[in-house]
């Protein structure tokens, strides 16, 4: 987990963490580590389009999952380490 956080791709907000990926296989590994720390999957959608290239669009997934961790190392390293947009949301 401490990698998708330092790649932003798993942001924290409060008790709730949200990850995004577009390698489906990513979010079967992530309900792993949900589950092994006591939290939740709360749901897994399709978030939109991004293109790869010029020619190919893939599907980029949204993960929402509660982690009850208040004073767990994962959440200081994500206050350390962390940022609160993921590498695909769009600027303005």
């Amino acid at each position: 987990m401490q990698a998708w956080i330092r790649s932003r791709h798993l942001v924290c907000s409060g008790n709730f963490f949200v990850f995004e990926t577009l390698d489906y296989s990513a979010i079967e590994r992530f309900e792993a580590c949900v589950q092994s720390l006591g939290g939740t999957m709360i749901s897994v959608e399709p978030s939109r389009l991004v293109w790869m290239g010029n020619h190919r669009q893939v599907v980029l997934y949204q993960v929402k999952a509660s982690l009850h961790t208040p004073n767990h190392d994962l959440k200081q390293y994500w206050f350390k380490y962390g940022n609160t947009y993921t590498r695909f949301q769009e600027e303005c």
